[in-house]
């Protein structure tokens, strides 16, 4: 094959007409008698390479004819726009290079468990979900850091090894460090407040670690958090540098990734509707709404929908199920077919899940008593009832972290906030005003059981200069799975690390 110009996929809207050479994977094949559809994807997207017979040598023709998905391969040929392709254009092929071949590849249009798909994660990134999450992964990290360096913050890189629990101590993994017994950081926040002592605005942006021996949807024991911290802040001041800051992540996914959030068939109306000002709700009113006789009728009927959306699902799997079986389908129809019955099961097993939790997160509301931390059901309850996100505030001084200021108007409540995305989602940002005076965050710590001489450097930031300060921390993997719809958090990073998935 001649040498042309090389291109990737999502270059071809300027090459109209023009030769190019793509270099990627056979994503799919569907041959169509003088004609094969080839399916390349390079890393960039997906383009429909169409071959004729005639057009390239006739053993080379019927190699690819025969190529397993996933072989790797360079293609030549002439651009032009074509709407039904995937992405809007095709090449025109004149010209073919195998790499290397592929056969009996795992991961088909075929249904997999999430078990399986975790064991062969090193495979699954190259299938389209996990590709398209990827994506908007990245640009949510970018539009992170866009954010915080256009306006005014410095980065400072805190330790990952450390003597300090920030957020208790059952959660700390504890490694050896020479013979000393450290732990794994779970967040960067203290070493951020004596840099915003010196720098006013501050953020670090790193991996995280809790040990929560939790097995949930909404748990990975190493996940990526962003944390901002403010000198001469107040709450209200927290809070709206949080909605700015979370609206300014969605429009840039809105406008980079459309494309991808059409394809994970995330609800992009609801994403347009992120725009400050967001609800807010104190820690009281969210307990009295939890245990407001409305709150069940609510439950109740979204119980009823649910079970009219699964009878719905099971219906069209059905259909599907029953003109596969009589046969006569084309192969590009049998792989359409394969790819929605995929997804409807996984959407009936989720619908069944939902329809299960939903009398345990009623009664649970329902028995909700002031003074308890928001739970996970709790947190769906909330989200659910709203479109935009949610902020909780005030929560009891005794449900929250040692450091989290005392509201000089109600003793039992801290000036704290956590930001619920809408649908269900729950917990995206957990923040707070932080405590500056020395006398009572010494009586905290102590209250705690913590050891004071642990905290030496960080009492001495109440010693000298202190000042009204706070901020929060983000966590990449739940802001993503809210943005992209998806229901596994382990999807939302390349490679998740749960209580029992380390191996890969």
């Amino acid at each position: 094959m001649e040498e042309h110009i090389k291109k990737t996929i999502s270059e071809l809207k300027d090459q109209i007409g023009k030769e190019v050479t793509l270099s990627g994977w056979l994503y799919n094949n569907r041959p169509s008698g003088k004609l094969q559809f080839l399916i390349l994807r390079d890393g960039s997207g997906l383009c429909q390479c169409v071959i004729e017979r005639g057009g390239i040598p006739d053993a080379l023709y019927d190699a690819l004819a025969h190529l397993g998905q996933e072989s790797s391969l360079s293609v030549t040929g002439t651009v032009r726009a074509e709407p039904r392709s995937p992405g809007g254009y095709e090449l025109a092929v004149t010209g073919t290079q195998i790499h290397g071949t592929a056969t009996d590849y795992p991961i088909t249009p075929k249904e997999h468990g999430i078990d399986f798909l975790l064991q062969n994660r090193h495979l699954h990134l190259r299938s389209q979900r996990p590709w398209c999450i990827g994506r908007i992964r990245h640009t949510v990290i970018d539009a992170i850091r866009r954010f915080f360096n256009d306006n005014g913050f410095t980065l400072v890189d805190t330790p990952i090894f450390t003597t300090l629990a920030g957020e208790g101590e059952q959660t700390l993994f504890e490694v050896d460090y020479f013979g000393q017994p450290l732990h794994l950081a779970q967040t960067g926040q203290l070493y951020l407040e004596s840099a915003a002592m010196s720098f006013g605005r501050v953020y670090c942006f790193g991996p995280t670690f809790r040990a929560e021996k939790s097995k949930t949807r909404r748990h990975l024991t190493e996940f990526w958090m962003v944390e901002p911290e403010v000198a001469y802040i107040d709450l209200n001041g927290l809070l709206e540098l949080a909605e700015h800051f979370v609206t300014s992540i969605v429009r840039r996914v809105l406008r980079d990734n459309r494309s991808e959030l059409e394809t994970l068939g995330a609800d992009i109306p609801a994403l347009e509707k992120i725009a400050p000002p967001f609800v807010r709700l104190t820690y009281t009113e969210a307990a009295d709404i939890l245990t407001h006789r409305k709150t069940k009728d609510f439950m109740e009927q979204q119980l009823a929908e649910l079970r009219d959306q699964k009878v719905k699902f099971e219906s069209e799997l059905a259909d599907i199920e029953a003109r596969d079986k009589k046969g006569g389908l084309k192969k590009w129809q049998q792989e359409k077919n394969a790819r929605r019955v995929q997804q409807l099961r996984s959407d009936i097993a989720e619908l069944e899940v939902k329809i299960e939790n939903n009398p345990k997160h009623a009664q649970l509301a329902a028995d909700f008593r002031w003074g308890k931390d928001l739970g996970g059901s709790d947190e769906t309850i909330i989200s659910t009832m709203h479109d935009k996100p949610v902020f909780v505030t005030h929560y009891p001084k005794n449900a929250k972290a040692f450091y989290m200021k005392a509201d000089r108007t109600n003793d039992k409540v801290v000036e704290n906030f956590d930001l619920l995305a809408p649908a269900g989602f729950g917990e995206i940002i957990g923040g707070s005003v932080r405590e500056d005076d020395y006398d009572r965050l010494m009586a905290r710590i102590r209250e705690e059981g913590y050891n004071p001489q642990h905290y030496s450097w960080y009492l001495d930031l109440r010693k000298y200069g202190s000042v009204p300060h706070g901020g929060f921390g983000l966590g990449v993997e739940r802001t993503v799975a809210w943005i992209t719809g998806e229901k596994h958090i382990r999807q939302c990073i390349a490679f998740p690390r749960l209580m029992d998935k380390v191996y890969l």
